[in-house]
């Protein structure tokens, strides 16, 4: 299969590592992988923040540039549930109301793609420890994607996977919010912290870096040597 990575804004920028994560464990699966490189941010942020009109042209860059996929792939649940809304958002548009639809149809969270479309769980991964996960509110609440990482994630050599108080409990980010409302989500993310601490893991781990970011620097704030991973780093783990 012919898969078309959308990388997402922040694992562009800032965590490099589990793109290539990513793109490994697909090749391994013997898929080719193919990256526009004239992609861009899906638009979420701005959206969010209320520039919906001035966010559609880059929604439509999005459409133009992924629509020749076979499938998208993304290791961000964030970014992929919007992209689920953009046939939404276009409801008035009949033209790209259908395009996006096309495309929205075809993409897909990694854990979501690996379980749901080509029916892998096991990776021969390895990683002694023990270790918490952390549910993206996007990647729960909106791809309704829960147990497709657990799955994963328990086939896992020397793994062993715990729960922790509210695990499915937002962390404090929700993009904009971080800044706008920065002092709500600082005591959110202590709280998140806290909980994480309790269980006691060696590792943190989760499907949208945006996350792991913001409570991997809570915990690094407060001394914590828990180490924050991405799901796709941990199957890629040999």
């Amino acid at each position: 299969m012919k898969v078309t990575l959308f990388t997402t804004c922040i694992v562009d920028f800032m965590a490099m590592n589990v793109g290539k994560a990513t793109v490994e464990l697909l090749e391994d699966l013997g898929h080719e992988i193919d990256y526009p490189k004239n992609q861009t941010c899906c638009g979420q942020p701005t959206y969010n923040t209320g520039y919906v009109e001035k966010t559609k042209n880059t929604m439509k860059h999005f459409i133009e540039t992924f629509e020749h996929a076979e499938v998208i792939v993304s290791p961000s649940g964030s970014c992929v549930s919007f992209v689920k809304e953009y046939p939404h958002i276009f409801a008035d548009d009949k033209e790209w109301k259908e395009r996006a639809e096309k495309v929205a149809a075809k993409t897909y969270e990694l854990s979501q793609f690996l379980i749901e479309v080509i029916n892998i769980d096991d990776f021969s991964a390895k990683l002694p420890g023990k270790a918490v996960y952390h549910h993206n509110c996007h990647t729960a609440r909106f791809l309704n994607v829960k147990e497709q990482p657990l799955t994963l994630l328990s086939k896992v050599e020397g793994l062993e996977l715990v729960d922790f108080h509210n695990s499915g409990k937002c962390c404090g980010f929700g993009g904009t919010f971080s800044v706008k409302m920065g002092g709500i989500s600082a005591e959110v993310a202590d709280e998140k912290a806290r909980y994480i601490q309790e269980a006691n893991p060696d590792y943190l781990i989760g499907a949208d870096f945006a996350c792991l970011m913001n409570i991997g620097g809570r915990l690094s704030r407060l001394g914590s040597n828990i180490k924050v991973m991405h799901i796709a780093e941990v199957l890629n783990s040999k």
